[in-house]
């Protein structure tokens, strides 16, 4: 088996497929005014599409895949995506990000579709403050979801706050005693400026490492990075059940250890969420005949994946927004 690996020695295990950049929330972060569907926009991957891209993947030794939009639970398709891409040969975890608007009622359907690691999007515990930032009174629903997902039995399940200055940043401890009795992984993400942002990046961006530095205080220590981990720093407490993950794109080294490619909704390769606008596969998605030369393409885009991304230099990319390619 051929190894999938960068210019520089990274080994990659991770896909992060994107399966629709439409989102149903407006959160302040990503998609303030909602979504507004682009001019001229491609149809979605079909399910075939999808089935042959992660085929190819999986044959470079990817065993991992996030299902992730925009909200991905939007597409009507989506446990029929679900199960394709866990039935294909070297697939060994299927994750998925939602924001939790159909988890509740959903949760034992997507366990069994093949979803073993969910992620839920929870920037506040306070009801008012979840409306403001996402635009929707939905937090109660959020957390029903929460307890259908520990009660279908997935294998882990992580909460996503995008920590924000003056908005929900003084809410770190409160959502901290939350996973201390709970078996849970709480991710604490750092606002990242995209071309859409700059302005709400420059008011709102709350350092990673602020973050870090609060939580030492509390007691909690860095764990062991376990295989196939995400970007998340994470941390543990001798009294907690739960974990606390950091996820600080502008901390010192953070792509040295970057483990993931991503396939936009679109059919487009992206070698970093940060990238010039990726390079476009789907024309080699059409038979299942195409899978060699679709794996030599792959392999020969990745050799060129950069050391790191620009967002030091205020550069970032083509990225409009976090929904485009899956954030």
């Amino acid at each position: 088996m051929i190894r999938l690996s960068d210019g520089i020695g990274r080994r990659f295990e991770y896909l992060r497929l994107s399966l629709t950049d439409v989102c149903n929330f407006r959160c302040s972060y990503c998609l303030p005014e909602g979504y507004r569907k682009r001019c001229g926009k491609p149809p979605e991957l079909s399910v075939a599409e999808i089935e042959r891209a992660v085929r190819a993947f999986a044959s470079l030794g990817l065993w991992k895949v996030r299902l992730t939009g925009g909200e991905p639970t939007i597409r009507p398709d989506f446990e029929e995506v679900a199960r394709t891409v866990s039935s294909v040969p070297g697939i060994r975890q299927v994750a998925m990000t939602t924001n939790g608007y159909r988890l509740a009622q959903r949760a034992r359907n997507w366990r069994e579709a093949g979803v073993n690691v969910i992620n839920i999007s929870v920037d506040s515990l306070d009801p008012v403050r979840f409306a403001e930032i996402t635009g929707h009174d939905r937090l109660a629903e959020v957390m029903a979801g929460i307890d259908a997902a520990q009660a279908a039995g997935f294998d882990s399940i992580k909460l996503n706050a995008v920590l924000m200055r003056g908005v929900n940043d003084d809410e770190l401890e409160t959502m901290t005693r939350f996973v201390v009795e709970r078996d849970l992984s709480l991710r604490f993400i750092e606002v990242m400026r995209t071309n859409d942002n700059a302005d709400f990046f420059a008011k709102r961006h709350v350092p990673g490492d602020s973050v870090v530095r609060r939580l030492k205080a509390a007691g909690w220590h860095r764990l062991p990075r376990v295989p196939g981990a995400g970007p998340a720093v994470e941390f543990g407490h001798a009294d907690a059940r739960g974990r606390i993950g950091i996820i600080a794109p502008y901390a010192k080294d953070f792509c040295g250890s970057c483990n993931r490619l991503r396939l936009g909704s679109d059919g487009r390769f992206h070698l970093c969420l940060f990238g010039d606008g990726g390079f476009d596969l789907r024309d080699l998605l059409q038979a299942d005949n195409q899978h060699d030369e679709l794996i030599a393409r792959i392999v020969g885009l990745t050799k060129g994946k950069a050391p790191g991304h620009r967002l030091h230099h205020g550069d970032s990319g083509a990225t409009p927004h976090l929904a485009s390619i899956g954030g």
